[in-house]
């Protein structure tokens, strides 16, 4: 049988695709843009892999006919003032193709919305939902609340907070409750719903057995780290700054904390549990979640990040628009070094930014990273999604990964900083050589002063990478 999985490259997806593989399903795979989407070799000879974007109905083509069952995991998280119009007209798109093939059922993961109050982003996934239950196939909406599992945002979120701070002062919306679950329980429910009649045309919430506020799950998650926190709760703190709060302090970008903010006012409580006894699935508690997540983190076998998300940064289009590095009106800072060992230098290449940090002047990168967080940029603290494997579309720091190719010994990187301008970094072996290449394109008068005002760092940072690089 074949399924289509749109956002096979996001958070979910990422996590989906090998379950369905193993599963013995054929998996058409939707994504914009082929150059973000790299799935680990063993599943490549059970997938297709076809470029879709459902905003542009001339790419609807491509999605074959003899289609069964598909998964329809894109939203959005954006703060554009017509994002609800982007969103409505995707899933139309979506429902127009899919009445053009022989799908039976579709599987809509959205988020709990039992409440009249709901944000906008909630109420944008409920007219979702709304659009696709009118197509010509059987339809099920698993409705989810905060998601817990490494490298989801939510987790990422609690984990800077509880880590970061021996004692908070916190926005209100603390005290909201709400229904936490593991994501891995979330990947069980999406795999036992499709094609499990009694849940069609019918919309169910999942979540985990623990019901709590935001704050019981900071202290909770304390307590599994083994770590002492003492919160106190602000009355009157307005949605801005609460959203400069969590973006401050946490890893997230401010249009996430934004759209963050506006849906943790709203309390996410399953009606019920009906789904579980439908499907025979037993969801995992809060803290175990936690432990389980640990344990992935500790051992490396994080599947996907949102930090991943082009979301999280500048680029809001196809990466192929950035691959070919431009050389006219550009400034650049090349350098070379001879390369002994080409294999530890990849590696070194390879594991650059995160936890390994930039190799020389890390006081300087930082210094970069925090400038940038106060002029509304990424900062450093996105870090990167594995220790020593990048794939293109990853973000690493304030850059995201253009192109990673061992075997080519080439990796580029474009910055997502706050810039006049727009910057490239690369690395490249050949010919027992290591070239390192920073290329500047500026944006008006103002970016080239900052390129000249910028430079003596520059020389002082770019110098100490290519030289750490390249030793044994």
């Amino acid at each position: 049988m074949r399924i289509l999985l749109t956002g096979a490259t996001g958070y979910i997806g990422k996590r989906l695709l090998p379950v369905l593989v193993n599963k013995g399903y054929r998996v058409v795979c939707c994504v914009r843009d082929k150059n973000r989407f790299s799935p680990p070799a063993p599943l490549r000879k059970s997938i297709q892999v076809v470029e879709v974007d459902f905003l542009k109905e001339n790419t609807l083509a491509n999605i074959p006919k003899d289609i069964d069952g598909a998964y329809y995991l894109m939203h959005s998280m954006s703060t554009s003032a017509h994002y609800e119009n982007l969103e409505m007209q995707a899933a139309q798109n979506f429902r127009q193709a899919m009445d053009k093939t022989g799908v039976k059922h579709v599987v809509y993961l959205s988020g709990i919305i039992n409440e009249n109050n709901l944000s906008r982003h909630l109420a944008s996934r409920k007219a979702v939902e709304e659009e696709l239950e009118k197509g010509n196939y059987h339809f099920t909406t698993l409705r989810a609340g905060i998601i817990i599992g490494s490298g989801s945002a939510s987790f990422e979120i609690i984990r800077d907070l509880v880590e970061k701070l021996p004692v908070m002062i916190a926005p209100r919306w603390l005290k909201t409750r709400c229904q936490p679950i593991a994501i891995s329980d979330v990947i069980t429910f999406l795999e036992k719903t499709l094609f499990e009649e009694k849940t069609y045309n019918r919309n169910f919430d999942i979540g985990g057995p623990d019901v709590l506020t935001y704050k019981e799950m900071l202290y909770g998650f304390a307590r599994v780290r083994g770590l002492k926190r003492r919160i106190g709760v602000v009355p009157v703190m307005t949605p801005k700054l609460s959203s400069y709060w969590l973006y401050f302090i946490t890893s997230t970008s401010y249009r996430l904390a934004t759209a963050l903010v506006s849906s943790m006012k709203v309390e996410v409580v399953a009606r019920n549990d009906e789904l579980n006894h439908i499907l025979q699935v037993e969801p995992m508690g809060y803290e175990a979640s936690l432990k389980k997540t640990f344990s992935a983190i500790e051992t490396n076998e994080i599947i996907s990040s949102w930090k991943d998300s082009l979301i999280s940064g500048r680029i809001n289009q196809s990466l192929s628009a950035f691959i070919n590095v431009p050389e006219n009106g550009c400034f650049t800072d090349k350098r070379t070094r001879p390369v002994k060992n080409p294999g530890r230098t990849i590696e070194n290449i390879w594991k650059i930014g995160g936890e390994t940090g930039w190799y020389y002047a890390s006081w300087l990168w930082e210094l970069r990273g925090f400038l940038d967080k106060l002029f509304g940029g990424v900062g450093l603290r996105r870090g990167r999604t594995h220790p020593d494997r990048i794939e293109p579309g990853d973000s690493v720091d304030f850059w995201r990964v253009l192109y990673a190719n061992p075997s080519e010994a080439r990796l580029l990187l474009f910055a997502e900083m706050k810039l006049p301008g727009e910057a490239w970094l690369e690395f490249k072996i050949a010919n027992e050589k290591l070239t390192q290449t920073a290329t500047f394109r500026p944006k008006g008068l103002w970016g080239r002063i900052y390129w000249y005002l910028v430079s003596p760092f520059h020389f002082i940072i770019f110098r100490g990478l290519v030289n750490q690089l390249v030793k044994e």
